[in-house]
Order: structure tokens, then sequence, then C-alpha cells
């Protein structure tokens, strides 16, 4: 039996990795409208990461193209490639997209303040 005998079974094995550690693409939030944003970052060539608020909706502008997005994510997630979710092609090199957690789901008591 030879080394490569094994290859598929090793490619199927590399690939259920490969998807057991990245969460579906809908628990990083969901597309919106530019025009919608609460705010603008811009993503520079030396830019590897921005930070944002769960429930932001962001409006991301790179070499001179956009896209929005609502941070409306999973509370499991916070933090994830932004490559994952941009644009093919948009950015150039990865950045990654620190969310901090909703504020309107922090903090206890009954409720908000009358």
């Amino acid at each position: 039996m030879n080394l490569f005998s094994h290859f598929p079974l090793f490619a199927a094995t590399l690939a259920l990795i490969g998807c057991a550690t990245r969460a579906p693409v809908e628990l990083y939030g969901e597309p919106a409208p530019p025009s919608a944003a609460q705010r603008t970052i811009v993503i520079g060539p030396d830019t590897r990461h921005v930070n944002v608020e769960g429930g932001e909706i962001i409006r991301f502008v790179a070499g001179g193209k956009e896209f929005g997005w609502s941070f409306n994510n999973a509370l499991s997630i916070n933090s994830f490639s932004l490559n994952a979710v941009a644009p093919p092609g948009l950015l150039s090199q990865p950045v990654h997209a620190y969310v901090s957690r909703d504020p309107r789901y922090i903090g206890g008591g009954d409720g908000p303040e009358r």
C-alpha cells in the first residue's frame, strides 16, 4: 500500500475540520445598505482589524468600493474574519472584526430605565 492510497481520506478529514472550525456566515450578521450605516470605517492597506459594537450597522470603504454590514451577530461570536462577509475582491488583505456585545443586552435589572 502506498502513501497516496490514503490521500482521499486525508483530504476529506481536512475538509471536515475546516467546516467544523468556521461558523456559518449567518451568525456574523447580515448585509445592510451602506446608506443605513451609523458610522463609516475606512479600510486602508495597513488595516488589520476593526472594532465594532453588536447591533451596529457599519459602512466599510476600501479602495473606492463600499459595503454595509449589520452586526446583528450571535452572542457566541465576538470576532471573525471580515473577509468572510465582504464582497469578493473588496479587501486586499486579511481584516479581522472584533465585535463587542450589543449594549442593549448588557446589564441587569428589569429593563430600560423609565
